[in-house]
């Protein structure tokens, strides 16, 4: 699965994308652990496509969610309160 292909795909898209390589994933885990698994190379690349349609969900997610600064409602400081410090403790004298 290429960037390019994600790109240009919907969120709806890439969320069906990823259920259904986690259910690949799931039975490559089940052909390793029954020893009937023969291409091991495929685990490592759903594994990665995986992470690359989150990563592009995410940032489509941070893009959506963002908003100009100007249209940000502008929250008030609150007063910081303030803690009486502990005296430091005597040290007991040697001697």
């Amino acid at each position: 699965m290429k960037a390019e292909e994600l790109r240009v795909k919907t969120d709806d898209q890439l969320k069906a994308d990823l259920v259904s390589l986690h259910k690949e994933a799931f039975n490559l885990r089940f052909q390793r652990a029954s020893g009937q698994l023969e291409n091991t190379a495929r685990v490592r690349a759903v594994r990665r496509d995986i992470a690359r349609v989150e990563t592009f969900l995410r940032q489509k997610a941070a893009v959506g969610a963002s908003v100009p600064a100007a249209a940000k409602p502008v929250k008030k400081a609150a007063a910081k309160k303030t803690v009486a410090k502990k005296a430091p403790a005597k040290k007991a004298a040697r001697g």
